[in-house]
């Protein structure tokens, strides 16, 4: 992106790059100054003896391999030999070892560490390329570069930033899910395809990203239907167009499925086909911890698995019903309100931001954005959130919020939509450039020239040089509207709780 772009852009590229870097080191302040809390989660015993830089790594990036982070660690280092493994999905354990085992190997340090500084390397890279792509995508959905910007500044604040750091794969996710986005909009179809196959082999929500393609598709072919009688005899006959687009989505959905398909009838082969589980031997801790916490391990002998005899055996399905509890309304309970008020904010933030866009173009969102409009032909789109090019990516945030609402551990909303949709981050972005006067602009995103800001570099006026306009919003907290305050106030708050908490064992989103 660097290379071929102007100087003003990359500028913005070095903000948002710069904005990501305090994370790490506020969270290895955390871990040092607070005390780990015993928690009773997935806690694989430590093989081997550590060495005094494992015990550095430990204790400068040992908050990062918290809860989740565990399991891709053990994977990455040790395969699928639980289970309950089977519930996270290899691209991004199979990446931890690649890179671990080539530009690390050299490092004289346990296999755990070395997973680790691989996890914490990625995961940086994966953050800013994640920023770039959702500022790329920005521009070429809402056509507008400030609040484009904005919301890749405001990524780097995320609420959920603190699984964009740790061992997790929201950042590798995010990164190819916004890429593929920013690909699907540039008319890019195969590339866009291989990015979102990519993220179903990341994360199991990256399926329904089938939906932008599908939506793609059928857009240009409602479309093409409502062109001139002129244009009409220019097109192929409607038979081979509907024949062509059949062909295209079932090719592509195929791809995109692919990964998660085979993963899952690798799990089938590993845990229920009789001798063909594991050919290494099993550390005796290893089974030790089966025993002791009721784990099934993969190669051993024993009663098959209830999902091996499912008509269609999913072990991803299982293991989110057996282990976690995961089914619809299953976690609507009255000792699960704290979670509730925990997911609160991003619930309203993504419902306020469905209702917004409903109301503003009630007849694009009944015609489901099929319909041609004049504004489109004169080739004048409205601009901003509301434009007619930013339906799909309200209808897959309001999707994911439904589904995770109701089915999932409402908790992990934050993460959930914040590694997944660009509403989460263009929705703030909006409103803050529509309701905070000192984002107000001639066109290049930064405040009016004149005004005493705290934060802003003296060359910024009428150069195109943006600064960080998030940190400039902080500095001036007392001149903010009640709304600017109230945005960047959740952003701030589940950003810090987040490494404090998760970082030290405590429960979090």
């Amino acid at each position: 992106l660097n290379s071929r772009s102007s100087p003003a852009r990359r500028s913005q590229y070095q903000s948002i790059s710069a904005s990501l870097q305090p994370s790490l080191l506020s969270q290895a302040l955390f871990n040092l100054l607070i005390p780990d809390h015993s928690a009773d989660a997935f806690s694989p015993p430590r093989l081997g003896q550590p060495c005094r830089w494992d015990a550095l790594v430990e204790r400068l990036l040992g908050g990062l391999g918290r809860w989740d982070a565990e399991h891709f660690l053990f994977i990455a280092e040790r395969g699928y030999l639980y289970e309950h493994n089977c519930a996270f999905l290899p691209l991004f354990p199979l990446s931890l070892r690649a890179l671990a085992g080539t530009a690390l190997w050299p490092l004289q340090l346990q296999p755990r560490s070395l997973l680790l500084l691989s996890a914490v390397l990625l995961n940086s890279l994966f953050s800013i390329l994640a920023a770039a792509a959702l500022y790329e995508l920005g521009r070429a959905v809402l056509r507008r570069r400030s609040v484009a910007f904005l919301a890749a500044l405001l990524f780097s604040l995320s609420p959920a930033n603190v699984f964009m750091a740790a061992a997790y794969s929201e950042s590798m996710f995010a990164f190819l899910a916004f890429s593929a986005m920013w690909q699907l909009e540039r008319g890019q179809s195969w590339l866009s395809g291989l990015l979102f196959s990519l993220a179903s082999g990341a994360r199991a929500n990256g399926l329904i990203n089938t939906g932008f393609f599908l939506y793609s598709r059928g857009k240009r072919f409602a479309l093409q239907l409502q062109v001139g009688s002129a244009s009409v005899r220019k097109l192929p006959p409607l038979w081979k167009q509907v024949l062509s687009l059949a062909s295209s989505a079932a090719l592509m959905c195929v791809g995109i499925f692919l990964p998660f398909a085979l993963f899952q009838y690798y799990a089938y082969v590993r845990f229920c086909a009789p001798g063909m589980g594991l050919d290494q031997s099993i550390p005796e801790p290893l089974l030790q911890l089966a025993r002791d916490k009721g784990y099934r391990v993969a190669g051993t002998d024993g009663v098959q698995p209830p999902w091996c005899s499912q008509r269609v055996p999913l072990v991803y399905s299982y293991i989110q019903d057996t282990y976690w509890n995961v089914g619809f309304l299953r976690y609507f309970e009255l000792r699960q309100i704290p979670n509730f008020l925990l997911a609160l904010p991003v619930t309203l933030l993504g419902s306020w931001a469905a209702w917004t866009y409903v109301s503003t173009n009630p007849r694009h969102c009944l015609t489901l954005g099929l319909e041609r409009n004049k504004s489109e032909e004169e080739g004048k789109p409205r601009d901003g959130f509301c434009c007619p090019s930013a339906f799909v990516y309200v209808v897959h945030s309001t999707a994911l919020l439904a589904f995770g609402f109701s089915c999932m551990h409402v908790q992990v909303l934050t993460r959930f939509l914040g590694s997944s949709s660009p509403i989460l981050y263009w929705f703030p972005a909006h409103l803050l450039q529509e309701h905070e006067p000192l984002l107000w602009s001639t066109g290049t995103g930064n405040p009016t020239c004149g005004k005493p800001l705290l934060g802003k570099s003296p060359n910024s006026c009428g150069k195109g040089t943006p600064d960080n306009l998030v940190v400039r919003l902080l500095l001036n907290w007392r001149l903010l509207t009640p709304l600017s305050k109230s945005i960047l106030g959740f952003f701030l708050c589940y950003w810090l709780l987040g490494l404090i908490l998760h970082c030290n064992f405590f429960p979090w989103t």
